[in-house]
Formats: C-alpha cells, structure tokens, sequence
C-alpha cells in the first residue's frame, strides 16, 4: 500500500512523462502534418483532462510545437493567442467588477427573493431566479459565492426559529423573544468574503475587491456530522436550497454571449472558422437559448421541489396571514439583508446605468429582424463587434470618479484626491487571465488543425455517419460533451471538441450550428459531482450534501437539459437560423472525397 499511495502522491509528474512518451510512435511512424497535429492535439487533451499541469500551461504547448513541427510559424501561432473574445472578456470583467465592488449583486438578488415571498418553495424560485440572472453577466462562480452565504443565513434562521417554536411549545410559555430571529453575526461575516472553494480547479476566479475587508478569516461551514436538523424534512430543505443555487448559476449563463466561457470559445471559434457567417451575436444567441433557459430554470425547480420538498404546491398558495414560523424567520432574515445595503449609492446607480447600456448595445448592433447602430457606419460593415460596445462602456469603469474630487493630506502637503470606480489592482484580481490563456490555446489548437490538414482528415473518416439521422448524431454528440465535461472543465471540454463536430457537420453535410450549438451548450451541464464545477463545489463545502444527493438531483437536470435543448434547437433553432440548409457561408461539401493518412 505504501508503493501505491506514493505512485499515486506522483500521478500528476507521471501523466507529464508517460503521455508525450507514449503517444510518440504516432509523429515517427507516421510522418505527415497530419499525424504531428494529431500528437500535440493528444497530449494537450490528456493534460487537459487529468489537470496534471494547470490549464493555463497546457494552453501553451501548441506554442512549442507546433513551431517545431513546421505546421505554423512561432508569429503565427502567437496571433492566435489574443483575439477578439478577450476584448470581450475585458470589457465584461470591467462591468462584473463594478457591480461586485458597489454590491449592487447582492441588492438584486435580495430584491428578487423579496418579491417572490419566503414560503421554502417560492423562496427557492427566488433565489433560482435571482442567480440566473446573475450569472447571465457574472461569472457562475462569482455568483455562487455571493448568493450561497445569503441562503446559507436564511437556512440557518429558518432553523433556528422552528427550535425556538418548539421550545415555548414544549415549555408552555409565552411572550418569549424569538432569538432565532436575530440575525447570526458569523454567517453576516461569510458575505464579505467571495473566495471559493473550487476543489482544485484553479482556473476560475472569484474577485476579493473590498478593501475594507481586512480580515482574511470566515466562518467555516459546520461539518455535516455536527449539524442538527430538527427532522428530515429540514435537512430535505437544506438540500433543495443548496443545489437549486448550484444549479441556477449555471443554467443562468447559458443565455448570454459572455455568460459563460464556453459560449465565448464557441462564438470566437465559429467567427474563426465562418467568417462570412453574422448570424451569431449577442441578439441572436439570446432569442435562441433565452427560452431554453426559463425551460431548463422552471423544470429544474420542479424536480428539485419534488425530491427535497415534496409534489404537494398548494402551500405555495396560501394566504399570507397564514405565514409559518419559518416563513416569518426566512422573511426577516431577507428584510434585515436588504435594509443593511442602506439607499442606492450614486456608484450602483452609474454602474447600474452602465450596465443597461450595454446590454442595449449588445442588443441593438445588429438584431437581424431590423438595422442595428452598425448599420451607422456602412463603409465599414463588419467592423464593430460585441467586443466594440464592451469596451467603449467598460473603459467608462476607469473614468468616472466614484466619488467627487476631495483635499488628502499627506505629511505637510494636500492634494486631491480622485478614484475612479475601479481601478487595475481590482480589475486584475477579477480578470480570469488563466481562461483567457486556456482560449488561446484553443484557438492555437483549432488553427493547427486547418493549416495542417487533421481537419479536413478528420472529417474525410466521418462521413459514415452522415446515413444516420441528424438528430441522433446531435443527440449523441450532446451525451457525449455531458458526459466529458462531468470530469473535465467546461472550457478544455469545449476547446477540444469543437475542432472535432465542425468538420463533422461539414462532411455530412449538415449546417454546423445544428451542431455546434447543442453541444456547446450541453458542456455547460456538469451537475452531477462537486468537483464537475465551481459551483457545485462551494455549495458543497456548506455540508448540507453528499456526493449521492448531487447524483440524484443531477441526473435528473442533465436530462432536463438536454431534451430542452434539442427541444429549442428542433422548434426555434430551426428558423431562426435556417439550420436545415447547408449555408453558403461553409466550405463547399465535397470533403468526403479527402485522402489522408
């Protein structure tokens, strides 16, 4: 046992050796382009896979080899590590900054809770819809670790409150104070601090952007073995509270461009490779997976009230005199949260402002159904991306003064003093640089494959499945991405199968968004573990969970998700974006006739 418990201690030293070691019989037998691609292409998934480098370094070995193979030069490849999805991802983390600097988050994500009641199953929709929104334009990890301490406190005061009831019940006394009511300072203290656990995965980033907050200690989550549920029905509770976060933050950004990486890797891809295809911009994706979304949230809710609270939604309908302890507990909890956010500040009301506004821009520069503003400039068609209105309203972030110009005195000399409402120290520490670099790597990847002939290869050895029917190739492809991304991250998941599916769909002749999009929008669905994804991960260091009820409640949402996808891909997708036609925009369809190696 000692050999293998140190074997393993090494597993990630090993996987590096072994894997270029074993896959080299495959660039020296076979001495083509093709076969050389194919090599790094295999060791670059590998490590992707088993994580035994950090993403971000994986990313660059396209950089070392493909220069040494001759497949691109080293200027070359180098190009293809910046592009217009990180202008993007500049211009959103500028906005995502901002809003959790200023907590405006918090402020909408309690306001939704209060307008949709404390009853444990409106009060878990509310808190589905208010992370969905969310993570519409924040990260999905940012979100969990902003809403999660707030249901967190709810739970516990729901808690406390009952035992308080149950108490005087049981005493026979009367007009005792409720301490359950009072508002438990060391879960207040958890909400200040958004660094999450991710299980390892340290490719994502949660901001730590409030100088105010100089103690690095939180209160840590009880274990689960000292918990106390008065009954099963709480610890039910308890459970249903907890995954509906995990999976509202990211079933949330699957509606936007920039809601999560995964549809940022997809759309720059596609541009890449289509470049005479406009059909994909923040209007048009948002029309297509907007209503998949609301499917997915409502469905999902319904499966988890009926594992955790039960099928029974008449209580949902009660009179609101006719409020429980509990209800009356979660309610004061939430008021408390929100009066302590005090009136909107002049800096949430500017980011507020800011943020319609790009919205607005992303909406409107070419909608499709009518002229968009970029339509203003005709001479120069094409030329104004999403990332363009990102970063006219993002640089903003560094130019309007928080607060007004005020006298500091430092030593005998006075100066004014002017802060804006970020600065860089705050955008650094909230711009994922390590996804941006996994992107690259993708891209240097997907470019690899075209100069040096894998792809049309690739495609040439799968036209067989061009007799089976369009839907089951999506609806195999779809498992297939569900199934990988449940062990490997969303991002590396979709960097190595887009590469794959687009020649697909160009050999059998089938639009490639048919699809690139279901499957770019099933790697999102890693709901099944806690390590699948950052979210799961910090809802499951509050210990309200086990591995087998992430399972359960999981599978039942991938399954949702997919059949609500291929749903509106079938009903919507179709029309929207002609996808029934091979368009004119891809290559021409004789790859079929392709040699290779």
């Amino acid at each position: 046992m000692g050999f293998f418990t140190k074997l393993w201690a090494f597993r990630k030293i090993l996987i590096i050796v072994l894997t270029p070691l074993l896959l080299l019989p495959l660039p020296l037998l076979i001495d083509t382009k093709e076969a050389q691609c194919a090599y790094t292409l295999f060791v670059v998934a590998v490590y992707w896979l088993t994580e035994a480098m950090p993403l971000a370094v994986t990313a660059l070995i396209p950089a070392l080899m493909f220069p040494l193979f001759g497949i691109m030069k080293s200027k070359t490849v180098a190009s293809a590590y910046f592009k217009d999805f990180h202008l993007l991802l500049i211009g959103v983390v500028c906005l995502a900054t901002s809003i959790e600097k200023w907590n405006l988050h918090k402020r909408i994500a309690l306001r939704m809770v209060m307008l949709v009641g404390v009853n444990p199953g409106w009060l878990m929709m509310g808190f589905m819809i208010s992370s969905a929104f969310l993570s519409m334009w924040l990260s999905n990890t940012s979100t969990a670790a902003m809403v999660m301490p707030i249901v967190e406190a709810v739970i516990q005061q729901i808690l406390n409150a009952e035992a308080e009831v149950n108490a005087i019940q049981m005493k026979n006394m009367d007009g005792t104070s409720n301490l359950g009511l009072q508002l438990d300072e060391d879960e207040v203290k958890r909400e200040n601090n958004t660094e999450a656990v991710s299980n390892g995965v340290e490719h994502y980033t949660v901001c730590k952007i409030d100088p105010e907050d100089t103690s690095p200690q939180r209160s840590v989550p009880k274990p689960e073995m000292e918990r106390k549920y008065l009954s099963k029905k709480d610890h039910m509770m308890c459970k249903g509270m907890s995954l509906c976060i995990a999976y509202s933050c990211t079933i949330g950004g699957l509606s936007t461009i920039t809601g999560t990486s995964t549809n940022l890797i997809f759309a720059e891809h596609f541009n890449n490779r289509y470049p005479d295809c406009h059909c994909i911009n923040f209007g048009t994706w948002f029309v297509l997976t907007f209503p998949i979304t609301i499917i997915i949230l409502i469905l999902s809710w319904v499966w988890l009230h009926w594992l955790y609270l039960g099928f029974d939604f008449s209580g949902m309908f009660r009179c609101a005199k006719d409020k429980s302890e509990k209800e009356k507990a979660s309610a004061k909890i939430i008021n408390n949260e929100y009066k302590q956010l005090g009136s909107i500040s002049n800096q949430e009301l500017v980011t507020l402002v800011i943020f319609i506004l790009m919205a607005l821009l992303w909406f409107t520069r070419d909608p499709g159904f009518v002229p968009g503003w970029s339509s203003l400039f005709p001479q120069y068609k094409g030329y104004a991306t999403d990332s363009t209105a990102a970063l006219i309203l993002g640089l903003l972030f560094f130019i309007i003064p928080a607060n007004m110009p005020n006298n500091s005195s430092c030593g005998k000399k006075s100066y004014l003093s002017y802060t804006t409402l970020i600065t860089w120290k705050e955008f650094r520490s909230c711009m994922p640089w390590q996804i941006a670099l996994l992107v690259g790597g993708g891209f240097a990847l997907a470019q690899g494959t075209e100069d040096s002939g894998l792809s049309a290869w690739v495609g040439s050895k799968l036209t067989p499945l061009g007799s089976l029917p369009i839907w089951v190739t999506i609806a195999v492809s779809s498992l297939i991405v569900t199934s990988v991304t449940e062990v490997a991250s969303n991002p590396a998941t979709i960097t190595i199968f887009l590469p794959i599916l687009s020649p697909l769909a160009e050999a059998i002749g089938v639009n490639p968004l048919y699809i690139l999009i279901p499957t770019t929008l099933c790697t999102s669905f890693a709901f099944l573990l806690p390590v699948a994804n950052p979210p799961n991960a910090i809802v499951f260091t509050y210990g309200h969970l086990q591995v087998i009820d992430m399972v359960k409640a999981g599978l039942g949402v991938n399954i949702i998700g997919v059949l609500a996808v291929m749903l509106g891909v079938r009903v919507w997708g179709v029309p929207l974006f002609d996808l029934e036609t091979y368009p004119s925009w891809a290559p021409p369809h004789f790859i079929a006739n392709i040699t290779g190696p």
